[in-house]
Formats: C-alpha cells, structure tokens, sequence
C-alpha cells in the first residue's frame, strides 16, 4: 500500500497538510485529499507533483485575487 504526506507549495515540515493520504482527486479546480481514516479535506489548487515511491505529493495552492 502506498500512502503518501501531501504538502502545501513546498516541500517542508511546516508545510504538512495531510499524512497517510491514501487518494487524491482534481476536480472543479479543487484538490481533495483522503487519509486512510477517510478523512477528507479539499484545497483550491492544483497537484504540482506527485512521487508514490517516496510518498509525497505537492499541492500548489490558487493565488489568491
């Protein structure tokens, strides 16, 4: 099973949005997370990268207007 720690813009310990993060889906401009508990929680972004052999993935936040 891969589960994976997902960050927010850049990859630092202060930047951790969610561990054990088992699905990750984008839709409608929205990135929506699920840990392994299946809690969810959904950011306005977009997924800048993923790397499922390290267990990360990077979610570029929307810039604010």
């Amino acid at each position: 099973m891969c589960l994976s720690t997902v960050y927010k813009n850049q990859m630092t310990p202060e930047a951790v949005m969610m561990k054990n993060v088992m699905t990750i889906e984008c839709r409608d401009g929205m990135v929506i997370l699920t840990d392994l508990m299946e809690r969810q929680m959904a950011i306005e972004g977009t997924l800048e990268k993923a790397n499922l052999v390290e267990g990360f993935a990077i979610v570029k936040e929307a810039a604010v207007q």
